[in-house]
Order: structure tokens, then C-alpha cells, then sequence
């Protein structure tokens, strides 16, 4: 797994450096939603198709699934779930807070996962039972009081079609920034922001709605790092659960009880 692993990264840092070599520092001139998708499409797909063909020749047997699958996760068999582009709306916008991610699935569950965010000089790495890393560095979150935490939140792409999640989502806001940390970010990406949860860059991380292939790989890196990794009432998360927090042992407590 871990000769796997330096494979998966290096094809996810060949894919970055395509997309970084044509990013562009000013938005990209899109004044409609279709067009601002066709701008985003001509980039992403090739980007994807990169990454595919590079993990597919590592692993040709794991097949693969859609990043857009909400909670739809199989349960059995190997699968691959990556995102050429996580981060598509910082990325037209030209703005560094975008990642590749690819993340290997065994039977429902993260055995391994890259995040790697080529403008910020970041590239986190996870293996199920062996730890977490940023550029080859273990990581470990944070220990701060809930007083001194930054933390972060987002919405699932789909979040205006699940009425629950929409009230959870400003309603767990209101209660967060009521509860005393110092600030509450969406620094972008998904994926990445529950990484930096692990590397003590964030010190928790919450969302409401199904997200599954978004947090999986940023789950497994915060997971392997230390950080407690739940549903919303603190019980073991899933791909299919409803609710996420990641946070350190000190401040998971205190978000738990904020969001119920």
C-alpha cells in the first residue's frame, strides 16, 4: 500500500501541475451559470481523463466511481473516488484554494487518500492504520481550547434540495458562532478544509447533507491524524450519514454539543 500510495500521489500531482500550468490569476470571464460550466468542463475533463488513465494503470482492476454520487458508496469491491477539480468555483475565480483528490475504497470504506493543493504548497496523504501526512511529514490536530478555534464549514453541492440540511446549516451556524471560537471559514474545498483539521491548520471542521466522495478523502486524512471523526451527535460517520464534524479531541466535544 504504501508503494500504491507514492503511485496514487504522484499521478495527482502530474494532474495538478496540468491545471496549475493553465490557471488563471483573474476570474474567468463567465456572466452566466451555463457558461461559467462549459469554462469549468473544458478544464475538468481532461483533468479527470489524466487522472483516470494514471490511476487506472496502477490499478486496473478498480473500477470507478462519479465524485457527484452524494452518499451513493458501494459497500463491496475496490473503487476509486476522485475529483479532478475540488474547489471548481475558487479555481474560475482564480483563486489558490482548489485540490486534486483520489481516494481508494475497500468495501465501503477509505484505505487511502490523497489531497494535494498545488498553489498552496500543500499534499496530504492517508493509509487506514498507518497515519497521516503533509508533504511526507505525519500530522497530528490541534489541541487548542474551543475559545482560541478557528473552524470551518461548507454546504454539499446539493444542499437547496434538502430542506433539513438547509435549516441545519444556517441554524448550526448561528449556534457555532454563538459558542465563542474566534471565527467560523469556508476556506474552499471540502476535501482539503477536513484535512487541514487534521494538520491542525483548522480546528474542526462541520457540514449538513449527504457528501460523502467530498469527505471521504479529508475523513480519512483527519482520521489517521488523530482528529474525531463523526456524525453530527458524535457517532461513527459514514458515507451515508447526514451530518459530518471532524475536529480535535478538545473541541469535538464542545461542536457536538453546539449542533444539537
Amino acid at each position: 500500500m504504501t508503494e500504491l500510495l507514492d503511485g496514487v500521489l504522484a499521478a495527482v500531482r502530474e494532474t495538478g501541475d496540468w491545471l496549475a500550468e493553465r490557471h488563471r490569476s483573474e476570474p474567468l470571464p463567465a456572466a452566466g451559470r451555463a457558461e461559467a460550466f462549459a469554462a469549468f468542463a473544458a478544464i475538468d475533463e481532461p483533468a479527470a481523463g489524466l487522472l483516470r488513465d494514471r490511476l487506472t494503470a496502477l490499478r486496473p482492476e478498480v473500477g470507478w466511481l462519479d465524485a457527484e454520487l452524494a452518499g451513493a458508496v458501494p459497500d463491496s469491491g475496490d473503487w476509486w473516488v476522485c475529483d479532478a477539480t475540488d474547489g471548481a468555483v475558487q479555481y474560475l475565480l482564480g483563486q489558490p484554494h482548489w485540490a486534486v483528490t483520489a481516494t481508494l475504497l475497500r468495501d465501503g470504506e477509505a484505505v487511502l487518500a490523497v489531497v494535494h493543493a498545488p498553489q498552496l504548497g500543500f499534499s496530504y496523504t492517508a493509509l487506514r492504520g498507518s497515519g497521516a501526512w503533509l508533504n511526507g511529514r505525519p500530522i497530528t490536530p490541534s489541541a487548542r481550547e474551543p475559545a482560541a478555534a478557528v473552524v470551518a464549514t461548507s454546504q454539499p453541492p446539493a444542499v437547496r434540495e434538502d430542506p433539513w440540511a438547509l435549516h441545519r446549516a444556517g441554524a448550526s451556524l448561528s449556534a457555532v458562532l454563538a459558542g465563542g471560537v474566534v471565527a467560523v471559514r469556508n476556506l474552499g474545498p471540502t476535501a482539503l478544509q477536513v484535512a487541514q483539521v487534521g494538520s491542525g491548520h483548522l480546528d474542526a471542521f462541520w457540514e449538513f447533507g449527504l457528501d460523502g466522495p467530498n469527505l471521504l478523502p479529508g475523513a480519512l486524512i483527519a482520521a489517521e491524524a488523530g482528529a474525531l471523526v463523526t456524525d453530527e451527535r458524535g457517532a461513527p460517520w459514514r458515507a451515508s450519514s447526514t451530518g459530518f464534524v471532524a475536529a480535535g479531541p478538545v473541541v469535538h466535544q464542545v461542536l457536538v454539543g453546539l449542533l444539537n
